[in-house]
């Protein structure tokens, strides 16, 4: 399953896709999970941080990641965390969060590596609509790589 694009590939802002060996048998909502079980705190400063100065330009907090976890598979068009459940399947995870400023989707898809294991790739399209979100994402496009590789971490 190819990962889902939050515009047409010449249309993108930003474009950044990472991923892991997947050793334990899990559906994609549950390497979300993983992913999100454990935030290092300069990144829970780093979400405050960004809701603060974002709050001065009229735009949405997000709070970052929440630890506690859904009781349930949310189902499409429901929230999870700060993002819209777009698309769910035990194989892809299709997340997106939009405004004035930008969209943005987050593609989470897993693919059989042979010997039981799973090669999970986390795939993050921006589209920005305004100046405001070109500048938005001069800090947010440097910091995503790192924040996801540490993301992934807790999967291994």
């Amino acid at each position: 399953m190819s990962a889902q694009l939050v515009a047409a590939p010449a249309e993108l802002d930003f474009l950044h896709c990472d991923g892991t060996v997947v050793t334990a048998p899990m559906t994609a909502f549950q390497a979300y999970c993983a992913m999100t079980s454990h935030v290092p705190g300069w990144l829970a400063v780093a979400f405050r941080l960004r809701d603060g100065i974002s709050r001065r330009f009229h735009v949405a907090a997000i709070h970052g990641f929440s630890s506690r976890r859904p009781e349930q598979v949310p189902a499409v068009g429901e929230l999870l965390d700060f993002f819209t459940v777009e698309a769910i399947s035990d194989r892809q995870l299709v997340l997106t969060s939009r405004d004035t400023h930008l969209a943005v989707m987050v593609s989470l898809d897993l693919a059989e590596a042979g010997q039981g294991r799973q090669h999970l790739r986390v795939t993050t399209s921006v589209q920005c609509f305004n100046r405001f979100g070109r500048l938005y994402m001069l800090p947010v496009g440097k910091a995503h790589g790192p924040i996801v590789r540490r993301m992934l971490r807790n999967i291994a």
